[in-house]
């Protein structure tokens, strides 16, 4: 069952690159797989620039990431978010999460919670829960992170392209860190804040992100915020079995129709050969009238040369 509470006659989705390099194949399969789902439904489609870890930042390649974007035809509905610019946000949200006795204080170094973990037996380096269970009072210079006290309850949803989805954040992940040592808002924290205040009912993007969707609907229930639907597209991958990221040297993708064409049938669509289109706008129109994410492959990767 699917478990939302916004009024399914509007869609907003969005796409959120982080400006850490040019756009490759791999981001453009999911502002494809968004764009179109949001255009088939009459809906919305906004963009958003994940700059939150401003170390991981390259300079100007937000403007790349754009100026790609609209060269491969994607038009967004609205001005151009930046969670740099959004920082009020998280604070007050933290400020609510910590009155209400949701967090606490962490000064566990990764080495640490390795060793206790394995002390303790347990697998994967799921947090221990040290600093939950020992209170530490801390002085004003000393670094620490702040975790979301998690629960044992089996969390579910059912997501469009991959089906239902479990997880007990308790046993598989543990208590998570929503502020990091380094001063900086967590990944989970700021894209549930951001897209609360953007009002996204519907996600689409990749499947190396299914494992978080639960630590954000958690934090949903706890803002007592509306829950969007999701839908976890498969990752490319080189013939090396490396997902195209910047760390595996993805090449700038050129937006020609075939390589559109070739991302539309990466995706499960039943798209024609690049030659049937006169130009980006037909191939456009024809993705939108025939898009059909139930086509899109049910697994987590498919390698693609690029």
């Amino acid at each position: 069952m699917k478990n939302t509470n916004f009024d399914q006659k509007y869609y907003r989705g969005r796409f959120a690159p982080s400006p850490t390099g040019e756009l490759h194949f791999g981001s453009l399969l999911a502002a494809m797989a968004s764009y179109a789902d949001a255009r088939s439904h009459n809906g919305h489609w906004l963009l958003r620039i994940d700059d939150i870890d401003q170390a991981r930042v390259v300079v100007n390649s937000d403007k790349h990431i754009l100026s790609t974007l609209e060269h491969c035809g994607f038009q967004w509905d609205e001005n151009v978010t930046y969670q740099s610019q959004c920082l009020n946000n998280y604070q007050d949200t933290l400020l609510k999460l910590n009155r209400t006795e949701q967090t606490f204080a962490c000064t566990c170094s990764r080495k640490q919670i390795k060793e206790q973990s394995e002390q303790l037996g347990i697998k994967n380096g799921v947090y221990p829960g040290t600093c939950r269970n020992h209170h530490k009072s801390l002085t004003t210079s000393q670094e620490h992170a702040i975790r979301l006290k998690t629960s044992g309850d089996k969390l579910s949803f059912f997501d469009h392209v991959q089906g239902q989805y479990t997880q007990n954040l308790q046993k598989e992940v543990g208590d998570f860190i929503i502020y990091r040592r380094d001063k900086v808002f967590s990944y989970q924290l700021s894209v549930v804040v951001d897209d609360f205040h953007s009002d996204i009912t519907h996600i689409v993007r990749g499947f190396d992100l299914l494992d978080s969707t639960p630590k954000q609907i958690f934090l949903q229930r706890l803002l007592n915020y509306p829950q969007p639907d999701y839908a976890h597209i498969p990752l490319a991958v080189n013939q090396n079995d490396l997902k195209l990221s910047k760390l595996s040297h993805a090449q700038k993708v050129d937006c020609n129709i075939s390589t559109l064409v070739l991302a539309a049938n990466f995706l499960g669509q039943k798209c024609p050969d690049a030659k049937e289109f006169d130009n980006k706008d037909d191939f456009w129109q024809y993705l939108v009238t025939y898009w059909d994410i139930n086509r899109v492959p049910k697994m987590e990767k498919q390698m693609i040369l690029v």
